[in-house]
């Protein structure tokens, strides 16, 4: 059982710098639903997936989807990327969930694969490297499976949050039945569930929802400036070690505990022929920062 486990792990690729992209050169990006942006100086190593759908609220429509899928595999390949932040630049609001007036033109068969499509979606936000979900506004059904799909979430206080699907006759059905529980227990994802009930970004916190939860600023942006200033937090680590953290974490969470031990051990056999561990013992040794490259 434990090898057929661990030959599904997907560890981290050695590390191909690549060109720095600034945000989309595309003369067509800003028309663009999904837009990404390689931020560089100091913050080099930081991409951004920009949410801009102002029409529908960021409600998840198919071009919205598709969009969305693109960027997180023009990203995967690209091992720049330490950490990934998705965020709006619709204010007030993250993402509104599914997009109820394209699925009310939809066959019962349709609905379907377009369901299934969003779960696909949610698996691909498990991306190699930390993603941070910046919550400034409403995150709402899809909204908040997207923002649970993240390994880490900001909100600010006055966000609003909660898997409203039963108000609607529905229920979550990209993966919020099963994230929800994973990060809150059972009990409280089912009083959540069951009830529809919405939260503000302060009482998510409280839950242990959200990572952190700040006052909202004039601009409207305050969630994506303490994600991003997570972000930062992360970005000198040794990204190798990182990304093989996350791993270990989110595969070990899964199964019993010598079974989790074993995949930590597997990722931790994979991080010691690295140049950033030799790099680690020797910044120790002569009492420096260290400089990680991600080899």
């Amino acid at each position: 059982m434990l090898r057929a486990l661990t030959s599904t792990l997907r560890f981290p690729r050695p590390w191909r710098p690549l060109e720095t992209r600034g945000c989309s050169s595309n003369p067509g990006a800003a028309g663009r639903e999904i837009q990404v942006c390689a931020l560089a100086g100091p913050d080099r190593g930081i991409a951004e997936i920009l949410m801009n759908r102002p029409s529908a609220r960021n409600a998840l429509g198919n071009v919205f989807v598709s969009q969305l899928l693109e960027a997180l595999a023009q990203l995967r390949e690209d091992q720049q990327v330490r950490v990934l932040i998705f965020r709006s630049g619709v204010k007030g609001v993250f993402c509104a969930g599914a997009d109820l007036k394209e699925r009310e033109q939809m066959s019962e068969t349709e609905v379907g694969v377009f369901v299934q499509r969003l779960r696909g979606l949610m698996t691909e936000i498990a991306f190699p490297a930390p993603t941070i979900a910046a919550v400034d506004g409403f995150a709402l059904g899809g909204g908040l499976e997207l923002a649970l799909a993240c390994d880490l979430r900001v909100a600010a206080s006055s966000a609003v949050m909660g898997l409203i699907e039963t108000t609607r006759g529905l229920l979550p059905g990209a993966g919020g039945t099963q994230r929800l529980p994973r990060c809150l227990g059972v009990a409280l994802a089912k009083e959540l569930i069951f009830t529809g009930r919405r939260l503000s970004g302060a009482q998510a916190q409280a839950l242990g929802l959200v990572n952190h939860a700040v006052a909202q600023n004039e601009e409207g942006n305050a969630a994506y400036h303490r994600a991003r200033a997570l972000a930062q937090e992360i970005l000198p680590q040794a990204p190798i070690a990182v990304r093989l953290s996350k791993v270990a974490i989110d595969r070990g969470i899964e199964v019993d505990i010598a079974s989790g031990m074993a995949i930590e051990g597997i990722c931790y056999a994979q991080n010691i022929p690295t140049r950033d561990r030799l790099e680690g013992m020797a910044a120790f040794r002569e009492k420096r920062l260290p400089r990680f490259v991600g080899e």
